[in-house]
């Protein structure tokens, strides 16, 4: 059976970011009758009036029979579904993001959120092991996934020997990797692609075999180990950091670089 070409975006701020990004199409909307007029949701109507979209008030109830959360917020839109980017062209972007083995949709949605604000607009999402970018997986990202350029068409492998054959510097997450993240201080911007694995399985073997670093996050507490979707948020935000200091070389310049 072919999975649906619709489905129901819900909560405030993923519905105002895929209206302000416009990447789908959208059918109708609905809104809470009991709180229409709370601040937030009237500047939502406003936005879907602007855009012509035929508004229907509801109950709440029906609000989370439609989108299957009660977490709707008061709004729930039917749209197309998520408007993957071809995974090729994602290599346009200086820094990529992989997830390998991250299984909870909770983690991929904040994953994301942390991904489009420090600059790593660029994800491949593997085939298997991996959620889809799901209404629920929007929700948690807060709306930011309308915003980012995200793959599914490939296993992991793949896209890492691709990235890996393009030029792209591998930087594989792990709990026991042997270069701690402080230490890539003078990492460069560009051309850098992060493996987040996760909390069960981790980043595979083949990726792990092939990365130039495996990085791991230094740690005084008596815990063991991070969420996936923290410790991803603690490196992307050091990379971006790390771009911005004089680059320590990983080898002989690319032909043409300075």
């Amino acid at each position: 059976m072919a999975p649906s070409s619709i489905e129901f975006l819900y909560g405030l701020n993923p519905c105002f970011e895929a209206l302000r990004a416009g990447r789908r199409r959208f059918y109708d909307a609905f809104i809470s009758e009991s709180t229409k007029d709370g601040g937030r949701l009237k500047k939502l109507v406003a936005l879907l009036e602007k855009n012509r979209i035929p508004i229907s008030y509801t109950d709440k109830g029906r609000l989370a029979q439609l989108c299957g959360s009660h977490e709707h917020q008061g709004a729930v839109i039917r749209s197309e579904r998520y408007p993957y980017t071809p995974w090729e062209s994602l290599f346009e972007e200086p820094r990529l993001l992989l997830l390998d083995n991250v299984e909870d949709p909770h983690n991929v949605g904040a994953i994301l959120r942390s991904a489009e604000i420090f600059g790593f607009g660029g994800v491949f999402l593997p085939l298997k092991g991996v959620p889809e970018v799901y209404p629920s997986v929007v929700k948690v990202s807060a709306g930011a996934a309308e915003f980012m350029k995200i793959a599914r068409e490939r296993d992991s492998n793949r896209y890492a020997r691709e990235a890996k054959d393009r030029g792209y510097k591998i930087l594989s997450l792990d709990a026991h990797g042997n270069t701690l993240l402080d230490s890539l201080g003078g990492m460069p911007a560009d051309k850098v692609l992060l493996v987040v694995g996760g909390e069960d399985k981790g980043v595979g073997q083949f990726i792990l075999n092939m990365s130039d670093h495996i990085v791991s996050i230094e740690q005084c507490g008596k815990v063991n180990s991070l969420n996936a979707s923290v410790a991803a948020g603690i490196a992307m935000h050091s990379l971006r950091a790390a771009g911005r200091s004089a680059p320590v070389s990983f080898g002989p310049p690319a032909e043409g670089s300075e």
